[in-house]
């Protein structure tokens, strides 16, 4: 029997219990080990639960018990997550977790005092919830040179543009259906501004290409900014608007890696990804495209990833798994302003309509223009031709009219 201790019984932290509990005859024919929860760290109390006696308020007697191997960090967040992780490793426990802040902040690192522990940091249900991702990539496609990963890896953002889209409704309206039906947190700011999905694209660049890749690094942009009338624009161009992660490696070996709204073609299969459901795309030399979907959040889609890397761990106790990745030197991601791009622009003009267009043809050179039902008099929406993102944002500063929305397309 081997002794595991789950550190946090929020909502996946308590969807680990369950499923370990629940399916324990299962897991033990597969870990080739009965797994018992010795300790459940809270500061909270859970009175009339099945396994009450479990909780623990104090990290050091996990710590201190050598009889515990396996930790699964649930707490979520940066502190305490990263000391009691490091801590966990550096006294030979593997730890997995479902921390995509901690693991986006600090992988290189816990990886780095993992291998030195010889013990596993593993972390499968940090991207995509129960949707497999991160196995395959660092083994089942260990043979191909990865050079792009790109995908949308936010559940909530995805519904609410999936409403916006559908049904024509607000941002407002549909962040506040989101909230309502539990797809969205009481503060979705981690959501709708991309912190989430940007934490994601880290770790999945880190892992395909080999190197850390810090979130600071990374343009990010949110939903927040996106109305009716852009996706309806976007109808008219046989596109759908949706957050997208991209991370792609360039010729001189750095890394490009952005998240925002883009212009998403209908016939791109990203484009049918709706709804609170995820898709991570991973192209490769050998493989081509490989595209992976499913249910990116939830209380037991990611509890069922903590407890098959939980089951890893425990049947590599005295060997070490494949994630590993390098730190990254000064300068590794590139500046995203020099990427080419089109954009969708959408204009007031301050005096007339033919004016704008006519200033916009100068700047921009022959441009593609998008209609929509009741678009005003002096609305001028258009796609630009290829140029930098510095050249494009540049010109539109030199435009006759106001800008009212600027959303780049996924080439």
């Amino acid at each position: 029997m081997i002794d595991v201790a789950i550190m946090g019984h929020g909502v996946v932290g308590s969807g680990v219990a369950e499923v370990l509990i629940k399916n324990a005859e299962h897991i033990a024919k597969k870990a080739k080990n009965e797994i018992n929860i010795k300790y459940i760290l809270d500061l909270r109390d859970f009175p009339g639960l099945s396994y009450s006696e479990k909780f623990i308020k104090d990290f050091n007697i996990i710590l201190n018990d050598p009889d515990v191997r396996v930790v699964a960090e649930v707490m979520g967040g940066l502190h305490p997550a990263y000391e009691f992780t490091k801590s966990c490793l550096e006294a030979g426990k593997s730890v997995v977790t479902s921390n995509k802040e901690l693991v986006a902040q600090k992988g290189d690192e816990l990886l780095r005092i993992a291998e030195e522990n010889n013990v596993n940091y593993l972390f499968e249900a940090s991207v995509g919830g129960g949707i497999p991702v991160l196995r395959p990539i660092a083994q089942c496609l260990t043979a191909n040179d990865l050079y792009e990963v790109q995908g949308i890896l936010n559940g909530t953002t995805n519904y609410i543009m999936t409403k916006m889209v559908n049904e024509g409704v607000a941002f407002p309206e549909a962040l506040a259906e989101a909230q309502r039906l539990g797809y969205a947190e009481k503060d979705p700011t981690a959501d709708v501004e991309g912190h989430d999905a940007c934490r994601k694209i880290c770790i999945l660049a880190a892992l395909a290409f080999g190197k850390h890749v810090y979130p600071k690094d990374v343009y990010t942009e949110g939903i927040t900014k996106i109305t009716s009338a852009d996706t309806a624009y976007a109808d008219f161009a046989g596109c759908v608007i949706k957050l997208i992660g991209r991370a792609r490696l360039t010729e001189n070996g750095k890394c490009s890696v952005t998240v925002y709204p883009a212009f998403v073609s209908k016939k791109s299969q990203l484009a049918h990804v709706d709804d609170v459901f995820n898709a991570v795309a991973v192209r490769g030399d050998a493989v081509g495209d490989v595209l992976f979907y499913g249910r990116g959040a939830g209380k037991l889609p990611t509890a069922s990833a903590v407890v098959a890397d939980i089951i890893d761990a425990v049947k590599h106790l005295s060997s070490r798994k494949y994630l590993s990745w390098d730190k990254a030197e000064e300068g590794y991601v590139t500046d995203h302003t020099e990427a080419t791009v089109r954009l969708y622009v959408r204009a007031k003009a301050d005096k007339c309509r033919d004016c704008l267009k006519a200033k916009a043809e100068e700047l921009f050179g022959e441009l593609q223009y998008l209609g929509r039902n009741g678009e005003p008099d002096d609305e001028l929406a258009f796609i630009t031709p290829f140029a930098s993102e510095k050249t494009l944002f540049s010109q539109l500063e030199k435009l006759n009219g106001t800008v009212l929305g600027a959303v780049r397309l996924l080439d």
